[in-house]
């Protein structure tokens, strides 16, 4: 049999290790701090066995709270576990620091606009105050005992990470998987740029549903008409109105079709049209068609092939073709539009309205659809393509898949990746100021800035103009952080071909990340990395929840029940903090509470004190030799075949990422098995001299727990493993323990514990010393070998255990009868029933209770009670599994 643990390096002191009590806040930091001067989690690229984490960039924008902790949390139990079962893991650390976020934080933080500053300028500003929140963000992730290897990291907006953007963008480019077109487009007034379909959310709303009367200038069947009705949210785009649909089961309507009608207060003649897009339920059931109000104005446009009116501009103000409201916000000409309407009577009625907008997610503002030049990736044409893609990749948990098969189903716009930003990646493309020929970067010149760069070529190609102009858009943050993995991995273009400086570590083994991303970063990371390298760019996906408060809301500065992760590790170790983490299955949202942090705290005492007995009972703890199968004591031996299936199931669950049903199991054999049942029978056996068949058994036991807490808990097993084996090899860059393959009667060893722990509860009831001796204890039930370990450990004189059944009679106590059902029935009649059945006046005629000589009680109205009563002498203690006498 091979001994799977590892030995000391040196041969430490004989004298006790652990002589206090365990001090979590001088030890964490100084375990924290330790591991990052020793590069304890470096990536080892020459190993022969490794693995990948793809962690996901938090976005700069703010502090540090609960959802990081949770999810840096759980990757890094995968790390941690994986580092000790693979070899070496590749976890490294990114910032995504691109963007309308990291714009947005400046601009808070300093108090300015970023339309006050020169471009480069305010570029610097934002650089600077993001390496402030990074920084912060990088002790506050080291403080939480992420075994990131700081040697690996990397921000979205570093140069490297800029030439990796752009030689996405050109390679895209040549495949004719992106373009550029001038078109609808989703827009948000408040940033002032271009996002894409996944970075709007629904919000709702309260607004004025208004009635508006439409002159009818001629009818399609030239019957006559004055007016119809248009319901409407949003009368500012009256303006902007191009034409009025009739559903073509409209049949009250329908002679309108093939008319034309006057827009009340612009004058404006439009035409009436049939489209079976119109929503019957909603409104008149007659709709107008504003360029643009909404995707289906989008779709009519297209297809109708209708006029162009622009209304709103890019900030959201309405435009000269507004007349008198030109200059007006949307909301402002929406209000002043109503009352012109009212006094002119157009206005039928207004009332209130609660309905579901489309707002940016980044800042709430109701989003506009604007005619705008942008560059797109297609999509559209390939949504079956991407929904294999995600097939070819494990999720956990598996019901995960459906949100992002229901994102690529539900997709109905191209991916827009320009933005209209000045903190980003910028395009590397030139125009000719002549002919607009589009000028793209030499691959080798990358990355570059049109603003500041010239372009590969002296004069256009198409027209020999030698005047440019620069792009002034730049990516979509996701655009760049959607190739983390070709990031991690070296992604590049050399000598003609695209290269991995590390191929090893592509595709990755793992894409950690949280469920409200899914259509963000996961799917934009598939489309990327599929359409560069025609593979997926991961093994499994594991997919985490969100925390919410003790109410299950989610919690927002708003509501005020946001809790920073530094509120609360100012009350907890960190390692209760990721007991925690560990407590919620994967994918689930969760509401913080304080109690499973007082639950971890619990166990670290408990692993503790633990530790310190082991300590005391084997004072060469580090030294103890191994001792064959054959020359183990049974109790001994029945220990490690119940260790061998803890090791196998807790190595499953962290295979499956279960690390809730791994720390419920490990925490509960370590627990109720080995301290509160084989320890006890330990000191007992330890008590009359050396055993080196229970120390080698505890030794074995204890250096295995801590290999297996290692991953949930790493600030105290890292401890104990120093402190007590004197290891000068990181328990985390241990070996993870595999089975012994001892064997045992598992059955009957469970079955003795289980008597020892109801004796225990028999002599504290009994208000006896737990040594106290017992004169004579018979079992009846399999206990096998293990008679002899109880006696020794309750102190029992004399024992006898056999598998024959006792001696036990069954009497009815009592009768438990459900007043629900018995009141309603006999009324005023219950006291005599009670009475009866007190007395004992009842008997049992199958289902029937007869009671009194003259009640009768359905089955459904009682419960009969019964008794097992031992007639021999002594007094019984039932278990699961056995019949315990005790005769004192």
């Amino acid at each position: 049999m091979s001994d799977t643990q590892d030995r000391p390096s040196e041969e430490p002191d004989t004298e006790q290790q652990l002589d206090g009590e365990y001090d979590p806040e001088t030890v964490e930091p100084s375990w924290q701090q330790q591991w990052v001067e020793d590069e304890t989690y470096a990536y080892d690229g020459d190993a022969d066995t490794r693995y990948s984490i793809d962690t996901p960039p938090p976005t700069v924008s703010g502090n540090l709270h609960m959802g990081h902790l949770y999810q840096f949390t759980l990757q890094d139990f995968v790390a941690r576990y994986r580092r000790m079962k693979e070899g070496t893991v590749y976890f490294p650390f990114g910032y995504d620091d691109n963007g309308i976020a990291s714009e947005r934080l400046t601009e808070r933080e300093l108090g300015i606009n970023h339309s006050d500053y020169e471009r480069r300028e305010f570029q610097e500003k934002c650089r600077d105050v993001c390496q402030d929140y990074e920084d912060s963000f990088t002790k506050d992730i080291q403080s939480l005992a992420i075994s990131v290897d700081w040697n690996n990291t990397y921000k979205t907006i570093e140069p490297r990470v800029q030439r990796t953007s752009q030689l996405s963008f050109l390679d895209l480019y040549e495949q004719g998987r992106e373009y550029q077109q001038r078109a609808p487009t989703i827009w948000c007034p408040d940033c002032e740029t271009a996002i894409s379909q996944v970075e709007q959310e629904d919000l709702n709303k309260h607004t004025k549903f208004n009635d508006i009367a439409f002159e009818i200038v001629e009818t399609g069947d030239g019957s006559e008409g004055d007016q119809f009705t248009i319901s409407t949210t949003r009368p500012e785009l009256l303006p902007a109105c191009v034409s009025v649909f009739v559903h073509p089961d409209d049949d009250e309507n329908q002679h309108l079709v093939g008319g034309t009608a006057r827009v009340p207060l612009f004058g404006q003649e439009v035409p009436i049209i049939e489209d079976d897009r119109v929503d019957l339920e909603t409104g008149s059931g007659l709709v107008m068609c504003c360029t643009f109000g909404d995707q289906t104005d989008i779709e009519w446009y297209q297809a109708h092939d209708l006029d162009l009116r622009i209304a709103i501009d890019e900030s959201g103000t309405m435009t000269e073709l507004a007349e008198d409201y030109e200059g007006l916000t949307t909301n402002e000409a929406r209000e002043q539009i109503i009352e012109d309407l009212d006094d002119a009577g157009y206005l039928l009625e207004s009332r209130d309205h609660e309905h579901t907008v489309q707002v940016h997610e980044r800042c709430d503002e109701e989003v506009e659809y604007l005619v705008t030049e942008q560059w797109y990736v297609k999509l559209l044409d390939k949504k079956d393509e991407y929904l294999e893609a995600g097939r070819e990749m494990d999720w956990f948990p598996d019901k995960m898949f459906t949100r992002y098969e229901h994102w690529i189903e539900g997709l109905e716009w191209d991916w827009c990746i320009s933005r209209q930003r000045d903190s980003g990646i910028p395009f590397p493309v030139w125009y000719c100021d002549d002919c607009g020929e589009t000028i793209f970067a030499d691959r080798d010149e990358l990355p570059v800035d049109p603003l500041s760069d010239d372009p590969p070529v002296d004069a256009c190609p198409e027209c020999g103009h030698s005047e440019f102009v620069p792009e002034e858009d730049v990516f979509d943050t996701w655009a760049t952080s959607s190739l983390t993995p070709l990031i991690n991995a070296g992604w590049d273009f050399e000598d003609g071909e695209f290269t991995f400086d590390n191929p090893e570590l592509y595709p990755s083994n793992l894409r950690p990340q949280g469920h409200d991303i899914i259509s963000f970063w996961l799917f934009h990371t598939v489309i990327k990395c599929y359409e560069h390298t025609d593979e997926v760019p991961f093994e499994h996906v594991m997919i985490n929840g969100m925390v919410l408060d003790e109410n299950r809301e989610a919690m927002s500065k708003s509501k005020g029940n946001v809790i920073a992760p530094s509120e609360v590790l100012e009350n907890f170790p960190v390692d209760a903090a990721r007991y925690w983490a560990a407590g919620t299955s994967i994918g689930d949202d969760f509401p913080y509470r304080k109690g499973d942090l007082e639950a971890g705290e619990r166990l670290l005492q408990k692993l503790w004190n633990a530790s310190r007995l082991v300590d005391q009972l084997t004072p060469a703890a580090g030294t103890v030799e191994e001792v064959p199968e054959s020359e183990l004591a049974e109790i001994d031996r029945w220990l490690l075949a119940e260790l061998d299936e803890t090791v196998d199931l807790v190595t499953e669950r962290f295979e499956n990422y279960e690390f809730s049903k791994a720390r419920t199991e490990l925490r509960d054999f370590f627990w109720s098995t080995f301290c509160d049942d084989y320890l006890e029978i330990a000191k007992q056996r330890l008590d009359s001299g050396p055993n080196p068949s229970t120390e080698f058994a505890l030794v074995r036991a204890h250096r295995t727990f801590l290999k297996l807490f290692a991953p949930l808990l790493p600030h105290i097993t890292e401890e104990l493993w120093t402190r007590v084996y004197g290891e000068e090899k990181s328990v985390h860059t241990s070996d993870w323990p595999a089975a012994g393959g001892y064997e045992a009667d598992l059955q009957a060893g469970e079955t003795a514990m289980a008597v020892i722990s109801a004796l225990r509860g028999y002599k504290s009831d009994n208000g006896l010393a737990l040594n106290a001796p017992l004169s004579r204890v018979k079992i009846f039930g399999h206990v096998g070998e293990f008679a002899e370990p109880v006696a020794e450990a309750m102190h029992i004189d004399a024992i006898e255990a056999t598998e024959d059944e006792p001696e036990i009679t069954t009497e009815i106590s009592g009768v438990d009868l459900d007043y629900s059902l018995v009141g309603p029935e006999f009324g005023n009649e219950v006291g005599d029933i009670d009475a009866a059945i007190e007395t004992g006046e009842f008997e049992i005629d199958g289902d029937t209770l007869l009671v009194g000589g003259e009640y009768e009680l359905g089955a459904d109205m009682f419960e009969i009670e019964r008794t097992r009563i031992y007639s021999g002498e002594g007094q019984m203690i039932e278990t699961e599994h056995a019949v315990v006498i005790v005769q004192e």
